[in-house]
């Protein structure tokens, strides 16, 4: 029963919204699931962490140890084991290479969500627009006097915009806080990338 009423109840607030509810809850859904990917994904890239002395180990000995097969310096661990020719010029142009890409693959996605999350209030104007449109359309035909058509009007135009403020603001939020978990993770394989390279020349892989 409770979950009958409930799924009523935000049926309701839907149709109160009007169309551009539509183009909200598309935007929503979207940028929720990049959310969803991009903080498994470096979550799964934060769990373990190497010092520049044991990566240069891993590589030395061609293998990760067991009890630590991901994070980020373990992909560029292992990445940097499948290409690496033994010649230290050329490894350290793979090594800098592999650095640039994985770099750029830890913020896949932030500037759509960004972009998504901007949009939302946007929309969400946009439906007060409308809402207020009808509001007038109504006025000029019964003047003030139709007060139950009025409100629909005036519900459209705060519905829309209670909601695109709603996408926005924890979307906005999540950007943020997915930009941070990137960046230090950035730092880290920039760091080890750094100690990687001026070893190499003294013991290639």
């Amino acid at each position: 029963m409770l979950i009958a009423d409930g799924w009523y109840s935000l049926a309701t607030y839907f149709r109160t919204g009007g169309p551009v509810m539509v183009p909200l809850l598309l935007v929503s859904l979207t940028m929720w699931l990049l959310i969803a990917e991009r903080a498994l994904v470096l979550r799964r890239l934060s769990v373990h962490t190497f010092s520049g002395p044991a990566a240069l180990k891993c590589i030395h000995e061609k293998q990760l140890p067991e009890s630590q097969d991901g994070g980020a310096v373990g992909v560029l661990i292992l990445c940097f084991l499948d290409r690496c020719s033994g010649d230290p010029n050329l490894d350290r142009n793979i090594l800098d290479e592999l650095v640039l890409s994985l770099n750029r693959s830890l913020t896949k996605y932030l500037p759509l969500i960004g972009v998504l999350a901007a949009i939302a209030p946007l929309l969400g104007l946009l439906g007060t627009v409308t809402g207020m449109m009808s509001t007038f359309d109504v006025m000029s035909l019964f003047g003030t006097g139709d007060a139950k058509g009025m409100a629909g009007g005036i519900s459209e135009a705060l519905v829309t915009t209670q909601t695109g403020l709603i996408v926005a603001i924890p979307g906005l939020y999540m950007k943020n806080f997915l930009e941070r978990r990137a960046q230090a993770l950035r730092r880290q394989l920039t760091v080890t990338g750094f100690y990687l390279r001026r070893h190499l020349q003294e013991a290639p892989c």
